[in-house]
């Protein structure tokens, strides 16, 4: 991995009105690196999220992209000074995102929902939009639906889609955002299958999940967050079976009940206090 993060967030805040949802948010993403965002709803991990590409402007603190200030022209200035959409669209370029919504034009095959933003964005020819797009529905395993309808496709095959939409731009990092949300449960594994075969590849990933069994078998880094603020941080082997913050192993007690095969006399709670790593949860990457 390269010694300098690809994405950087040095004191990152973002207010709606009097709500302040992120407060202070520091993080670092190497190349390579599989960063989880979990915590409970309403935590600030979309939010965290959406700032790492500008969807949401953040407020306060700076997010840089492979070394470069995203958003604005210069640091620590206020009020801010904001950048132009034709420089931050060029920090960001680097960076793709597949949404908790599918977001599919109806109206268009699956092949032209791929080709579309190579076209529209990045202004490629189409006969190379194309090529690149029946590329990148090879790697989710879907370039035989390439001249079908999205109408046409399960809920698993349309996320897949979505992340072929965003691999065909060629990015450094991949944001995702609860990318399995959407799913019914028999769908879920198709979907993580091709997450973590990207993973596999080295694809930099940083992804909001509540999935906590994929997050511990896949990532190198959890970052668990609440109240807009991160509570804790570290490899899945520390945050999954050696828990440090009380509120942590409240948050997941119910997977823990859900998931441990507890003997009879002991419970969830005694289970997190003895830091008993669970099947699964002590490595990172998944292999």
């Amino acid at each position: 991995m390269s010694a300098l993060p690809v994405i950087q967030l040095r004191a990152v805040g973002k207010s709606y009105g009097a709500a302040r949802v992120l407060k202070g948010i520091d993080l670092d993403v190497m190349r390579g690196e599989i960063v989880t965002l979990i915590g409970p709803s309403g935590s600030g991990k979309t939010t965290a999220l959406r700032c790492m590409n500008f969807l949401e402007p953040y407020d306060e603190g700076e997010v840089w992209i492979k070394g470069q200030l995203l958003g604005y022209r210069s640091a620590g200035r206020t009020p801010r000074d904001r950048d132009s959409e034709a420089s931050i669209a060029e920090v960001r370029r680097p960076v793709a995102m597949v949404f908790q919504q599918f977001n599919l034009w109806p109206h268009m095959t699956v092949l032209a929902n791929v080709a579309a933003p190579l076209v529209l964005s990045k202004k490629i020819g189409k006969n190379e939009a194309r090529r690149l797009a029946l590329a990148a529905l090879g790697r989710v395993g879907l370039a035989q639906k390439a001249d079908a309808y999205p109408s046409r496709l399960s809920g698993g095959q349309q996320q897949r889609v979505g992340i072929a939409r965003a691999l065909a731009i060629e990015p450094e990092v991949m944001l995702l955002d609860e990318p399995t949300s959407a799913l019914d449960p028999e769908l879920v594994e198709e979907v993580l299958s091709v997450i973590r075969s990207l993973a596999q590849e080295g694809m930099t990933m940083v992804m909001v999940t509540h999935e906590m069994s994929f997050a511990a078998k896949i990532s190198d880094k959890v970052v668990f967050m609440e109240a807009g603020q991160i509570v804790e941080a570290g490899p899945p082997a520390q945050l999954f079976g050696n828990t440090r913050t009380t509120r942590l192993q409240q948050f997941l007690k119910p997977w823990f009940d859900r998931s441990l095969p507890l003997s009879s006399g002991t419970s969830a709670d005694t289970a997190l206090q003895t830091s008993a790593p669970v099947s699964g949860a002590t490595t990172g990457k998944a292999a």
